[in-house]
Parts: structure tokens; C-alpha cells; sequence
């Protein structure tokens, strides 16, 4: 039976989506190690038990809280175009577009020096130890879960089977490891211990490094080894608003961690206690909030060192009160229109971490797409992503394509502060869905008083253009017109899970609303893990998501 309770615990907390990865974070703490040592670790041996979500050949982004010093710290582990992936390569090779996925899909992993960046400045385990539990699970195998089974059932024939040395690693006797086999990965075994025994240069500037770049090239690829040695995280500042008191941190640009503030600065002018929670009511306010939100996200996100971005506009209340002006209680709009191009869903990874000494990691991991380029790195065991393919080949896109350039990512780690001391981790994949579902979550735990489980168990809606393709479900964010639904106009579809009332439906289309109910508990909903501090004794409450093989556990 579902529980609606949180885990409690005094001394620590790990949250992950899978749970030999929270397993992984445990091991890590019980041995002295820090939250950041056992964030790296359990992301690490997420790479290896959830495949298509995350990998070292991706992304990351991580809010550390320093209980020393009782500083909130942003790393930046995302990486940059490749220099030879311009426009005008696509333009001399005849295509129009960047391939959704494989080789030319590819820029520079960033999560590798990202862990070893946050390891160097606040860990206190060695190297070899937070890797450990990672290398055992690629090495000795692991059971498929049914979630696994499924993802490696659908991905066979369309992306796995069509690269040898990714079918090598996930097609094992030429088919996908069903639903309690072992799964071993003896490659990525391999390269963990390298990266443990040698940092980051073995990755960047090492013999895996000319590994990495010589199987993409080979496949058509770009990257190159100058892309990989210039490469490096960048500490940033966090972006915050208040929000009824509680002060939420999110990711700044290029992270779309910005779109999150700006929809709780618009909620906060309206009483939603009063509305009811999940009413029809509260829900429509939020999907208004979201479409103006989303409308300056998709005009203005991208990487800061090369576009101009107003976020201290974007972040005042004074604009909120603006937007919020927009908004008709009564009526649904038509899709708010920015000149940008539709969003895709991706797959992603977040994990969190508090630890006996108060400090906290929120940590979000990516490949973008499911299985991400598609391309295992020849007998590094190293899934790469396709980042990459999220760029705009057209110039007055504002995340148009640039050597050196980071693309606007959809991963944005979030944590609340209440009294200075902190209050709330969490975060969820789900592409563009993860704002939505931050503010759900917020607004289900701070204007209603949900614990952090029942926010986190119920139903969810999110909303975009409806893209039906090859029997895909997809919603789409982005100028009208500028995707395969065509030149139509059409207001935003609102997904529900099955869960919700018939009545909130029916409510959201008589507020002209168009709805869509989906299935019961949906990947397409994201998959949120949390920690909440309680204020008053400073005990635990940890919270994994259902629709996955998520488990937080502490003591």
C-alpha cells in the first residue's frame, strides 16, 4: 500500500530515484563522508542502475548548502558547444537541423568536473571511496528493475541497438536484460576507477579522453580533445524571490530555474488556501502563471556570457504585479507566444542530501533525451548526451548556436530557506515540466500544509502544445508555428493524471481550458525527490516519488 508518510530521521537523509543509489549516499555517510561526498556517490551509482536518465557523459547542476559558513553555493557542471558545431557546418553538410540524437548531438560533458569540483572543495571522503559503491553495481551487476525493463524494451531497436558499442553494453546476447536480470556494465567499472585513481585530467586531458573523442569522431562526430581540455564548472550565484516568507534559491541562466520565481511571484498576489488546493481555480491561476513565465523563459534563457538577460526585471515583483494584471481568474488564454522553439522532454536525474552537520545537496543529472545521443564512448562504458541537439540553428533564436556556447538547460535544482536556516530540498526531472511541478510542490507544502510525501504523491497536471508522433505523447513548449502542429492557433493542452477529480477537468474546461487526462502515475509528470528540515527540532522528513524506483532513507 502507497504510504503518504515522509521518512524521519535526526542525524541524515538521502532521497534518490532509484534506491540502490540511495543505498549508495547511505554507505558514503555511514563512512564520515560528508553531503557532498554522498551526493557524488549516489549520483554516480545512478549512472549505472538508471542508465537512460543520467551518466557521466552528461551534465550536472548542484546547490550546496555550507552549514559552516551558512552559505548557499552553485555549481555549474554544464558543458559548452564543441568549436567545430556551428551553423555553418550543418549549412555545408546540407541539414537543416541539429540530429535529435547521435554524434552531432554531442557537447562537452561537464558532469565529471563537476563532481570532482564539489569533491575538491567540500568533500572529506577520498575519491576511491565515493566511487566505490558505483564501481560494485557496473561491476558485479545489479538487478533490472521493472522501470529499467521497460526503458530498455522501448529504446532497443530505435536507439540502442544502433551504435555497436552501446548495444555491446545494453543488449547483452543482442537483447534488452528483462525485468530481474543482471545487468553489468564492466567498462564503466573500468573508468570509474581510472577517474578515481586519476581526477578529472583522466576524463578532460587523459588516455579516456582521446577514448571519448575518437569513438565520436569515428561516428561523425565533432568533438574534439581542445573541447574537452578547455572545458570547466563555474561557481555562480543562486537566484531567490520570497514567497510568503520562505525565500526559494533556483538555478540562475543558463539553468530556466528563473521561470520557477517568477510563477510564485505571480501566485503570491492571490489567496489559494481561499481557492482550495487542486481546485479548478487554483490550477487555472497556476497554468496562466506558467504560460507568462515560460513566455519570458523561452524569449530570454540561455547561456549569460553570450545574451544580455533582464533577471533582475524578470525577478521583481513590481513585473509580477504586471503579469499578474494578464491574467483573466475567469478565462484561459491563448498560448502565450515567444520566438523560441519547441521544447522537447528529456530524462534527467535529482537526488538530495542532508547530513548530520546540516549541510544539504540539491543535485539534478541529465542526458537530456532518454538514453541521451545514444552513443556509448567505444570501451569507456560512458553514455554521452545529446545537449547539444537542444540549440536553435536560427540566428534570432536566443539560444542560437555558438562555438563555446551553453545551451539553455532545463535542469534546475531548487532549495527553500525559512528564518536564514534551511527549510526545503527538492527538485524532479521532467524537462519543462520541472517548474511546474516545483510549484506544485511549493504551493502544496507552504499554502496548504501537505507533508512533503503527500505533495510529492499527488496527482500532477503540466501543460504545453500536444505533439502526438510514431504513437509518442508529447507536449511542446515554444512559438506557435514553429513545430509540427502547424500554423493553427490553439490554446495550451492541460495533462491531468487520472487521479484528479472528474470535476477538475470539467472545471478547467469550462475556464476554457483544453484538458487531457493521462494515465494514473506518469513518467511525463516527473519524478521528485525532497528532504524537509522541521523548524523547530531540525528532524528529517524524507520523500521519494512513487513513479519511480525512488526511496529516501535516514536515521
Amino acid at each position: 500500500m502507497l504510504s503518504d508518510q515522509p521518512i524521519f530521521g535526526s542525524q541524515a537523509m538521502v532521497s534518490c530515484a532509484h534506491y540502490l543509489a540511495t543505498r549508495a549516499g547511505l554507505q558514503v555517510l555511514e563512512r564520515g563522508g560528508n553531503a557532498v561526498d554522498a551526493a557524488v556517490a549516489a549520483n554516480a551509482a545512478m549512472t549505472v542502475v538508471y542508465p537512460p536518465t543520467c551518466s557521466a557523459g552528461g551534465d550536472v547542476f548542484m546547490l550546496i548548502w555550507e552549514a559552516r559558513s551558512r552559505r548557499l553555493h552553485a555549481l555549474n557542471g554544464s558543458g559548452r558547444a564543441p568549436r567545430a558545431l556551428t551553423p555553418e557546418y550543418f549549412a555545408a553538410h546540407s541539414l537543416r537541423e541539429i540530429p535529435a540524437i547521435g554524434p552531432l548531438s554531442i557537447t562537452v560533458p561537464g558532469a565529471v568536473d563537476g563532481w570532482f569540483e564539489a569533491l575538491e572543495r567540500f568533500g572529506r571522503l577520498p575519491v576511491e571511496e565515493v566511487f566505490a559503491p558505483a564501481i560494485a553495481y557496473a561491476e558485479e551487476g545489479f538487478p533490472v528493475s521493472p522501470k529499467l525493463a521497460g526503458w530498455l524494451e522501448r529504446a532497443a531497436e530505435t536507439v540502442l541497438q544502433r551504435w555497436e558499442a552501446t548495444a555491446r553494453v545494453f543488449l547483452p546476447g543482442g537483447r534488452p536484460p528483462g525485468c530481474g536480470e543482471i545487468l553489468r556494465q564492466p567498462d564503466l567499472a573500468r573508468t570509474y576507477r581510472l577517474l578515481a585513481r586519476e581526477g578529472r585530467e583522466a576524463f578532460y586531458r587523459g588516455p579516456l579522453a582521446r577514448t571519448l573523442v575518437d569513438y565520436v569522431q569515428r561516428c561523425g562526430g565533432v568533438l574534439s580533445l581542445e573541447d574537452l581540455q578547455a572545458h570547466h564548472s563555474d561557481w555562480v550565484t543562486p537566484l531567490s524571490t520570497t514567497y510568503r516568507g520562505y525565500e526559494v534559491f533556483e538555478f540562475p541562466p543558463n539553468s530556466q530555474g528563473l521561470t520557477v520565481l517568477e510563477m510564485l511571484n505571480i501566485l503570491e498576489g492571490y489567496d489559494l488556501k481561499a481557492l482550495g488546493y487542486q481546485s479548478p481555480e487554483t490550477l487555472h491561476l497556476m497554468i496562466e502563471a506558467k504560460k507568462l513565465a515560460f513566455a519570458d523563459r523561452d524569449r530570454y534563457i540561455s547561456d549569460p556570457t553570450f545574451v544580455e538577460i533582464p533577471v533582475e526585471r524578470l525577478l521583481s515583483k513590481a513585473y509580477a504585479e504586471q503579469l499578474r494584471a494578464r491574467i483573466n481568474p475567469e478565462r484561459a488564454s491563448f498560448h502565450v507566444e515567444a520566438e523560441s522553439e519547441p521544447e522537447r522532454d528529456g530524462d534527467t536525474m535529482y537526488l538530495c542530501v542532508v547530513d548530520r552537520e546540516g549541510n544539504a545537496v540539491s543535485l539534478i543529472q541529465s542526458l537530456f533525451y532518454s538514453w541521451g545521443s545514444g552513443i556509448v564512448a567505444g570501451e569507456s562504458g560512458v553514455l554521452l548526451h545529446n545537449r547539444g541537439s537542444y540549440f536553435s540553428l536560427n540566428p534570432r533564436h536566443v539560444n542560437y548556436l555558438q562555438p563555446g556556447k551553453r545551451t539553455m538547460h532545463t535542469l534546475t535544482p531548487a532549495l527553500v530557506l525559512r528564518d536564514g536556516e534551511p527549510f526545503l530540498v527538492l527538485g524532479t526531472m521532467g524537462a519543462d515540466a520541472q517548474p511546474q511541478i516545483h510549484v506544485q510542490l511549493l504551493t502544496a507544502v507552504i499554502d496548504f500544509g501537505l507533508n512533503i510525501q503527500q505533495a510529492i504523491n499527488a496527482p500532477r497536471w503540466r501543460s504545453g502544445l500536444l505533439l502526438q508522433q510514431g504513437g509518442r505523447r508529447q507536449l511542446l513548449q515554444g512559438q506557435q508555428g514553429a513545430h509540427p502542429l502547424g500554423e493553427r492557433e490553439a490554446s495550451e493542452v492541460v495533462a491531468l493524471e487520472q487521479r484528479f477529480p472528474n470535476a477538475v477537468a470539467l472545471g478547467l474546461e469550462m475556464l476554457g481550458h483544453q484538458v487531457a487526462v493521462w494515465g494514473p502515475w506518469e513518467d511525463d509528470m516527473g519524478h521528485a525527490q525532497a528532504i524537509l528540515i522541521t523548524p523547530d527540532n531540525h528532524v528529517l522528513q524524507g520523500a521519494a516519488d512513487p513513479r519511480c524506483d525512488g526511496l529516501a532513507l535516514g536515521w
